[in-house]
């Protein structure tokens, strides 16, 4: 049990977790910021000028991978720096071969391992939030103990996440789970916490659902926004050349107030590619270049 003391100082940390989250949100303006993930951006270019191409076709805000060695994450924080590009989010990179609802003790070492960089990673950049995908319902894993174990493990990652004071923002995918918004609702609530939200893609629930009613239902939940757009024909194709409604998804997110970032999730291209899918951005959400 916890004394009277540890209550007060545990509810001051999440007071302020909650607070500083607000004020970045805040601080950043009240209109949605087009962001680019930086797997689009040519990898034959140094970061440097990687950074720089993003920022003079207009995207001031990117979300990175986790990297292996923290003197990368370096780099890629000195270059960003110059480039006058901010680093909103870390996309973890371990959930997928090594998910924390695995059975095996050694993929969840590995997924915890690999979290805590991404949040370590996250801090250096000055990133809000660091995206998980929370579990994989597989063969050896059921919906309902992926739900158990990956909500387990979750929990442990929370004091580094108020350490570093960065957001673990979940993220519905192709994984067989939290199928619906009802359930991503559930899920992220169930924590109580200030510092678990979740991450929203456009495009990844319109071959079984309607994005813009998840949005809805997510409400305030949602923190950041990928955006992708998607045909029941061809798979992921262009923004604005699938199914999604992009007036009702403009119209969703202003319902619930989302300033944030929306990071295009797409193939990488050159500056034209990249120039022509920020128009798109700008356009498919009524965005004011700014």
């Amino acid at each position: 049990m916890l004394s009277r003391r540890d209550l007060l100082s545990k509810a001051a940390v999440l007071a302020g977790a909650g607070a500083a989250g607000t004020r970045r949100m805040r601080a950043q303006g009240g209109h949605i910021k087009p962001s680019v993930l930086i797997s689009m951006l040519p990898p034959e270019l140094s970061y440097l000028d990687r950074f720089k191409l993003a920022v003079d076709i207009g995207f001031r805000h990117m979300e990175v991978r986790t990297v292996d060695d923290d003197s990368e994450a370096r780099q890629i924080n000195d270059a960003a720096g110059k480039a006058g590009l901010r680093i909103h989010s870390v996309m973890n990179m371990r959930h997928w071969k090594h998910p924390l609802s695995s059975p095996d003790s050694q993929d969840v070492d590995l997924s915890l391992e690999g979290m805590q960089a991404s949040l370590r990673q996250a801090e250096l950049y000055g990133a809000d939030a660091v995206l998980l995908v929370p579990a994989v319902v597989r063969d050896d894993t059921p919906y309902e103990q992926a739900w158990e174990r990956s909500q387990q493990q979750i929990r442990k990652l929370i004091p580094e996440a108020e350490k570093q004071n960065v957001i673990i923002a979940i993220e519905e995918v192709w994984n067989k789970f939290l199928l619906t918004p009802r359930d991503f609702v559930q899920y992220v609530d169930e924590f109580n916490h200030p510092l678990i939200k979740a991450y929203f893609d456009v495009g990844n629930v319109v071959h079984y659902g309607v994005p813009q009613h998840w949005i809805r239902a997510l409400g305030k939940r949602i923190i950041k926004v990928h955006l992708k757009d998607y045909s029941r024909a061809d798979g992921f194709v262009g923004l604005g050349d699938g199914e999604v409604n992009w007036p009702e998804i403009r119209k969703a997110l202003s319902e619930i107030g989302y300033t944030g970032e929306a990071t295009v999730e797409l193939r990488g291209g050159d500056r034209k590619y990249l120039t022509d899918v920020y128009q798109r951005v700008e356009r498919l959400l009524g965005l004011a270049r700014a």
